[in-house]
Formats: C-alpha cells, sequence, structure tokens
C-alpha cells in the first residue's frame, strides 16, 4: 500500500517503524529535517521536508496515486487541512487524522460527517487513553484490556505475582481449574520477550500472562488467576487535562474520586463541572497534601498530567505513602523502558495507544481491531474470513489445519453473535471474526494474505 504520513514525532516515527517492516510503500512528511534524518537512516522509505498542507509538498510525496494519507502532526489544524487538500486536489481515497482538540472531537459527527471535512477517521489519543484506563479500573488487577468483537471478547493481561494462584503452576493446572472452558492463555512474555508455550509451561514470578475470555468473565478469571483485588473505591486522579477530566467523569458515579490541578483556573473550572468530583489546587508532589487528604487509604492513584516526569514522580511517591495501586501516563519511550524499575504498576502509552488504533485502519484484508503490546514484538488482531472454499486459503479448514507461521496463533473465533474460546476443532466459515495473537508481528503480512480470498473466483 503507497501511504503518506504526515509527522515525523513520537507516533509518526513509531508508525513508520511498523508500517516499514509490512513492506508499505511509505513517504513521510515533515518540517524538521534532523527527525527525516533519522527515518531516512533506519529506513528505505522516502522523505519531504516542507509543510504537510502545501499542495506542491503533497504532489512531490506523491500523493497523486497514494492509496492512504495519515496526518499525525503536533497540530490538529495541519492534519485536517492535510486531509482535505489530499481530498479536493488530489483524490487519495483514504484520509486519517489525529485530533487532540476536545472542541473538535465534541463536534465531529457535523465537522467530519456526510458534507463536512474530508477526514474518514478522526484518531482522537485522549479518548483512547481515557477509555483504557477507564477499562482498567473497572477491572481491578488487569494490566490491559484489549476488547473484540465490540467488547464480546476480550485479551487480558495481568502480571504473575508470588502469591497469586498461577506462580509455579503450569497451563494445564490453570486450565483444569474452574476456569475450564472460560479462558485460553495465548501468550506469556518473560523478561520482554514472548516464550514458547506448551501444556507444561510453568508460569514464572513477573511474568507478563494474557488470557482470552468473555467479557463477562474477566474478573472470574482475573481473580481465578492472581490475588484477589477489590473494586477501587478511593481513587486520585493528578492533571486536569482533557484525560483527567474525562476520567473523573466516567468514575465519579461509581467511586469516589479526588482530582488534583495545579493550575488555579482550570481547577476552578473542572470544580464547577464535576459535581461528584472533589477538585484541589494543589501540588501533586506535596506530602503533606496527600497525608491530609489521606493518600495511605487511596485505592488507586491515576497520574496523566502532560509531563512524563511529573506523572512519574507523583504516582511513585503516592505510592511509597501508601496508595495500594498507581497508574502513570508516559509519553516517551526511554521512560517506558524504566517503568520497570519503579514501584509504578501500570504505565500507560498514549502512542501505543493512538498506533493501535491507526492500525486497525490501514492493515489488508477486513481487519477489524488491531493492538499493539508495549512488550515489544506482538500484536493481537480481529480478521474476517471472507470467500469459499474454492477462493479462499481458510474457508472450509479447521482452526489446527491453517497454515499459521511461527508465532502466530487462533485465540478465539465470533461466529453469528456466538463466541468459542477452544476453537481447534472448529471449521472454518464466511462471515467468521477470529482473533489472532502473533508474538512476532513480522508475520503481519503473511496472515492478512492467508486470509484474502482469491481475486480470481
Amino acid at each position: 500500500m503507497k501511504i503518506i504520513i504526515i509527522g515525523a514525532g513520537q507516533v509518526g516515527s513509531t508508525l513508520t517503524e511498523k508500517l516499514v517492516t509490512e513492506k508499505n510503500d511509505l513517504t513521510v512528511i515533515d518540517t524538521d529535517r534532523r527527525l527525516l534524518g533519522i527515518l531516512n537512516d533506519k529506513y528505505d522509505l522516502r522523505t519531504v521536508c516542507g509543510l504537510g498542507t502545501h499542495p506542491d509538498i503533497l504532489a512531490s510525496a506523491g500523493a497523486a496515486d497514494a492509496e492512504m494519507l495519515v496526518a499525525v502532526s503536533e497540530s490538529d489544524e495541519v492534519n485536517i487541512l492535510a486531509c482535505q487538500i489530499a481530498d479536493t486536489l488530489f483524490h487519495v481515497p483514504n484520509k486519517i487524522a489525529r485530533i487532540r482538540s476536545g472542541e473538535y472531537i465534541e463536534r465531529s459527527a457535523e465537522l467530519f460527517g456526510a458534507g463536512g471535512l474530508s477526514v474518514d477517521k478522526v484518531i482522537s489519543p485522549e479518548m483512547l487513553v481515557t477509555s483504557q484506563i477507564a477499562e482498567l479500573v473497572f477491572h481491578p488487577g488487569t494490566s490491559q484490556v484489549m476488547e473484540f468483537s465490540n467488547g464480546e471478547l476480550a485479551i487480558v493481561m495481568v502480571k504473575a505475582c508470588y502469591g497469586g494462584f498461577i506462580v509455579g503452576n503450569t497451563i494445564s493446572a490453570v486450565k483444569s481449574t474452574e476456569l475450564d472452558g472460560k479462558i485460553n492463555i495465548v501468550a506469556i512474555i518473560r523478561n520482554g520477550k514472548a516464550i514458547m508455550l506448551s501444556p507444561g509451561t510453568v508460569i514464572e514470578g513477573g511474568d507478563e500472562v494474557y488470557f482470552i475470555t468473555q467479557a463477562s468473565y474477566i474478573g472470574q478469571c482475573v481473580a481465578g488467576l492472581e490475588r484477589i483485588e477489590t473494586p477501587y473505591r478511593r481513587i486520585l486522579i493528578i492533571g486536569g487535562g482533557n484525560i483527567g477530566a474525562g476520567l473523573a467523569r466516567k468514575l465519579q458515579a461509581m467511586c469516589q474520586v479526588k482530582l488534583v490541578e495545579e493550575n488555579r483556573e482550570q481547577a476552578e473550572r473542572l470544580s464547577e463541572e464535576l459535581e461528584k468530583t472533589m477538585v484541589f489546587e494543589a501540588d501533586p508532589t506535596d506530602r503533606d497534601f496527600l497525608d491530609d487528604e489521606g493518600i495511605s487509604k487511596t485505592d488507586l492513584v491515576i497520574a496523566v498530567t502532560s509531563s512524563d516526569e511529573s506523572n512519574i514522580m507523583a504516582s511513585s511517591l503516592a505510592k511509597r505513602l501508601g496508595a495500594k495501586k498507581s497508574i502513570a501516563l508516559v509519553q516517551r519511550e526511554i521512560f517506558l523502558d524504566l517503568i520497570d524499575e519503579t514501584n509504578i504498576d501500570i504505565a500507560v502509552s498514549p502512542q501505543q495507544v493512538t498506533i493501535s488504533a491507526l492500525l486497525s485502519n490501514i492493515r489488508h484484508a477486513d481487519v477489524k481491531n488491531v493492538y499493539s503490546l508495549r512488550s515489544g514484538n506482538s500484536e493481537a488482531m480481529e480478521i474476517v474470513a471472507h470467500g469459499s472454499g474454492e477462493s479462499s486459503n481458510v474457508i472450509g479448514k479447521k482452526v489446527k489445519e491453517l497454515d499459521l507461521p511461527q508465532g502466530v496463533s487462533v485465540s478465539a473465533i465470533i461466529r453469528d453473535g456466538a463466541s468459542f474460546i477452544i476453537a481447534d476443532e472448529m471449521t472454518l466459515k464466511d462471515g467468521d471474526h477470529i482473533i489472532i495473537f502473533l508474538t512476532d508481528r513480522t508475520r503481519v503480512r503473511e496472515i492478512e494474505r492467508l486470509f484474502q480470498p482469491s481475486p480470481f473466483f
């Protein structure tokens, strides 16, 4: 696929890295020659230095025959205008824009709907991050929740901790419990790398264990695998930006929520908007303030300011003072790699969440959902099987008969609204949704080719 990417920042460079490995024809546009030089040194692609809204720049990037434009610069306005010009002048068929401003998002149906601005898909990092963190709150004990089939199924990650059931037990032992038939362990990440699984694989402390289950069983599965965590009742949110305010709106009806914001005007505005949330204008690293507000009795601290350093410092301090669990928003890759050395329980990356949403719209074949895992090379996707026994490489075959590359496994099948966790003996039919887990994401193109029906039938 011929794709133009506007923006060579964190999101653009990460997206470029993933798409290059899938052998797409890429051109990256940015005004920063240094960032473009870094990409040129690392990957085989074209770069164009200039503003992505200028027609001559788009023309030199090959917009006339581009199949997709992905605008992920730091400016919402640049991203929107680039999509509009790409459509008007070059008739680019698919246009995706990253948009962060809440004002644009709130009126997206009017702005980008039929007859509106030429943006086919809007990606909002703030909304995506808010939803992801909310899922972690709704499911205590989880470190990542990836939903499929409109929320019917989920791949869930839990951290194997000493004192829980799974540490020291085999995969077959886990399946022989009351969870039999409700859970399928699809991957284990150990020391940052996926390990080969067998029924006799022993789970060790510190392992990241990924399992798939029906959404209604998540709580039961987590309780059966790990030390039981009670629902979060007292939550402290640090940061009153779009994410912090959005979380407060989602959680204030079910939890006792306190929000800390250092900016006085922002704090005053939020105190008027959030009727059931206690809003404080304070320094979240002020020990006296945290003690006065009962940090030792707080179930969960969520640090979501615009500063990685502040989020790491505030959430780490809160844990040290007695908060039971902490989540920190971390944007820079170098800090993500250091999180394991801190007392912070979960790090959420806006880049990772945004990339996952982008990949769902860029992939070949009929891909509905894609999730990129922080652990590095792993990925989960939902792909739809189409065709007949004559036109398809998968229709009419049992799951265990599929010619899957190494490191790729079928986790579940959704058929006619019903989900099947244990699917090895199932024969694939047209319209089946297949949940696939890849421990080696360089195999993505092989999976896409496997599921694409032949054009000659």
